[in-house]
Parts: C-alpha cells; structure tokens; sequence
C-alpha cells in the first residue's frame, strides 16, 4: 500500500460515512472511534497506521480535518513531525492542502495548522467554561442536581443512580437513546455500558 486515509469518530454512534466518502481511492482506510484527546500511539487502528509507516508501506496520509489526528496541539505537531521524518506526505482535506511540497516540508501548511489547532483548542476551553458558568448559576438558583466539580461518583452509585439507563442498554437501546431515556450525558452512557460489559460487574 501507499496512499491511505485515517478516519476518527468520537464515539461509537458518530456516523464515518461523511469521512469516507472518497474512500475507493485509497489503498486502505484505518477508522478509530475513540477521543481526539486520545494520542495516536493509543489508538487501535492508529497504533496500526504508524507501524505501517515505520514500515516504510505508506508514502501519503489522508483525513477529513486535522483535529481527526489530535486535539491538542503538541500531539498535531508530533505527529506531523513523525510525518516528516519518515517521507510521509499528509493531506488535510477541508484546507486542500499538502504538508510537503517536492519533498520538503510546507512551512504553509504548519503554520496553517498550527492556527487551526490553536483555535479548536479555544474553541473547547470556551466550551467548558460556559459549562461551568452555566452550573454556578443553577446551582445558584437551586437547579442544579450533578455532583460537584471535580468528584467523581463510584461505580456502585453510578448504576445505582442511573437504572433506566442500565435497562435500555440491557434491552439494546443504542448509546443515544439510552442516554436521552435516562436523562444524562451520552459520557455517561458511554460509562454504564463499560461498567455493564466489565467481566467484574
């Protein structure tokens, strides 16, 4: 193989057709549903792309957007680094653009990057800092039922507190509609269903 591209999803329940839609004109397509704040060398099909690499079987990469190789911006530019070294050209689809050029680093294209990877980095401290304004002030006003920031509840109390979601999950509901019927977070879900399938629950 040569050419491939690298498909991430968040979860299990994210759809990868939008991703993979020129996927016929790969040599191979790696998809991985897992967190982007996961590192490449952490991922099961990551860990795959990279060991091809290493193997000298890959020559050009391909993704969606850069945020599908890391969120955090060290993890980016390690990656493209890696890139670099082993002669590997990246593609970045949503900038239509090459981080070589003739066989050379496109110094275009990191910095590009770089801003990209700063602002989706803003963008999700922006996130969480809404989320927590918004918990002082229900909290505030006495409507605010989560635990406080920063504990953590115990797996006991976890499906204990959480028992419609654990019934949907054992009915075969998907993550979603559990998540929604059980009135708490898709993480949440995503947290009772691992708890379920443990082999020590």
């Amino acid at each position: 193989m040569s050419k491939v591209k690298y498909v991430r999803t968040s979860t299990e329940e994210q759809n990868t057709s939008r991703q993979e839609t020129n996927s016929s004109n790969f040599d191979k397509v790696y998809i991985d549903r897992c967190s982007g704040a996961t590192k490449m060398g952490e991922r099961k099909e990551g860990k795959k792309l990279l060991k091809d690499i290493e193997m000298g079987a890959i020559t050009e990469v391909h993704c969606s957007s850069i945020d599908r190789l890391g969120r955090n911006l060290l993890d980016v530019l390690h990656m493209l680094d890696l890139f670099n070294k082993q002669d590997v050209n990246l593609f970045v689809e949503n900038i239509g653009m090459y981080s070589m050029i003739a066989g050379k680093p496109n110094s275009t294209f990191k910095l590009i990057l770089t801003v990209l990877s700063n602002v989706a980095e803003m963008e999700k401290e922006f996130i969480l800092e809404r989320q927590k304004q918004g918990i002082a002030i229900a909290r505030a006003k006495g409507k605010y039922k989560g635990r406080l920031y920063g504990t953590k509840i115990s797996d006991e109390k976890l499906l204990e507190k959480y028992k419609k979601v654990v019934t949907e999950l054992k009915k075969g509901e998907s993550l979603r509609r559990a998540a929604r019927l059980g009135e708490c977070s898709l993480g949440t879900a995503q947290r009772v269903q691992k708890l379920l399938t443990s082999p020590n629950t």
